[in-house]
């Protein structure tokens, strides 16, 4: 599982564990961050096309991390398109608040978003990290309970273009979260549901996230382990300061020690 571990889950004091999907399980959160760069940077151009102010592209690193990364898709927009002083209206009934007409409405973004990453991932496919898959088998085979978690309405494409939905007990994505009007990240309520469903009281679940409003929305939740991921060696301090007990920059710095007892069917 690695060598030498930076973090142990023992099953003795987890019962289940809930991760992330894209940037924890799958390599996809740079093509949520490409699909978010083209989406944006073609109403930036139009904006500025209209009204002769060139505003700064969107930047895949910088800008996603900071107002995208691990929100709803929604909260994510608005907060990039507040850092650019644009204002959409959500479906087109009163046009751009605020601004002037052209800009189109918010949910076309967001629409315009999705198409361009589920067209990238039917013309690339999805990697998955080998070291989540390996920590995936290793959690199954002691009897954890796992759960995928996702503000993205793409998660179950996602997930079976992987090839690991199977390898996951429940899934709560931002569809589910829109259905049952769950608020978004550092909001902990989509981590809560994904614990509901698998029969375990936070406390006694581990969350692994690679966003810093899910760090943070594992604390407010009351999980009993958080684990931050940090792939790029960015975050580690940050990750700290928002209640991670924990940051490794790969889960294969992970160690699963003990065995599950007393299992419980998962929620549906």
């Amino acid at each position: 599982m690695g060598s030498p571990p930076r973090a142990v889950l023992d099953l003795a004091v987890v019962d289940a564990v809930v991760l992330d999907t894209d940037g924890v399980i799958t390599d996809t959160a740079r093509t949520h961050a490409a699909a978010w760069k083209r989406a944006f940077d073609e109403l930036l151009r139009e904006r500025g096309r209209r009204t002769g102010v060139v505003l700064p592209p969107f930047d895949a690193v910088g800008d996603y991390l900071r107002y995208v990364d691990g929100r709803a898709r929604a909260d994510g927009a608005r907060a990039f398109l507040d850092s650019r002083g644009i204002t959409l209206d959500p479906d087109g009934a009163g046009g751009e608040q605020g601004g002037e007409q052209g800009d189109g409405t918010l949910d076309a973004l967001l629409d315009r978003k999705t198409r361009y990453f589920l067209d990238e991932v039917r013309a690339h496919g999805v990697r998955v990290f080998a070291s989540t898959v390996t920590l995936l088998h290793e959690l199954r085979r002691r009897g954890a309970g796992i759960a995928a978690a996702s503000a993205s309405r793409s998660c179950g494409p996602v997930l079976e273009a992987a090839g690991v939905a199977g390898d996951v007990d429940v899934r709560v994505d931002g569809i589910d979260a829109a259905r049952l009007g769950l608020p978004g990240k550092p909001d902990p309520a989509l981590f809560l549901e994904a614990a509901r469903r698998l029969g375990v009281p936070p406390g006694r679940c581990a969350l692994v996230e690679d966003a810093l409003v899910g760090v943070e929305a594992g604390r407010r939740g009351g999980f009993g382990t958080v684990v931050g991921v940090d792939r790029q060696a960015r975050l580690r301090g940050a990750m700290l300061e928002r209640g991670a007990h924990v940051v490794v920059r790969d889960l294969a710095d992970v160690a699963v020690v003990g065995r599950r007892s007393g299992t419980r069917d998962p929620v549906v």
